[in-house]
């Protein structure tokens, strides 16, 4: 999702910078749910204010956003349920589903390798948060405590 929303909101419509954006998934991803939700909702609500919409601002824009980013997936989600019920247990399906396991991975790098070009540079300080949270992850440390750690130790860092 991550190359698409970038790709859209950034390179067709600029309708925000690529700085911007990486912060924006940076929130998204120490806020709970999706991050394409939380992204549309965040770019709905400064983003599309800025496109000169009377009507369609803050928290409608939010709103809007990220319901348009939700219904869709929503409905093919809901037909594709119905029918993998029905063929949950084939064996076809079952080999399909291991081949993916990779490919998400791949996808999931990718999106961690966009992140990384000019206007994000990564310098020591971010290598040196990284690791000890990597350390930290394997060592079973409550996620949630290492957001937070890390948010701080960012803003104490590059503040």
């Amino acid at each position: 999702m991550l190359p698409l929303i970038q790709h859209e909101v950034v390179n067709v419509h600029h309708w925000i910078s690529v700085s911007d954006f990486t912060s924006i998934v940076a929130i998204s991803q120490t806020t709970p749910g999706p991050i394409a939700f939380n992204s549309a909702t965040y770019i709905g609500y400064t983003a599309v204010s800025n496109m000169g919409f009377p009507i369609i601002q803050g928290i409608i824009g939010s709103a809007v956003c990220t319901l348009a980013v939700s219904l869709p997936s929503f409905i093919i989600m809901t037909a594709v349920c119905s029918f993998f019920f029905k063929v949950k247990n084939n064996q076809w399906v079952r080999a399909a589903l291991l081949v993916l396991k990779p490919a998400i991975i791949g996808l999931i790098a990718s999106a961690a390798l966009m992140l990384i070009n000019n206007a994000n540079f990564i310098d020591y300080k971010s290598w040196i948060i990284f690791v000890v949270v990597f350390i930290a992850s394997r060592k079973k440390i409550n996620p949630i405590l290492l957001i937070l750690l890390s948010g701080v130790s960012g803003l104490l860092l590059y503040h």
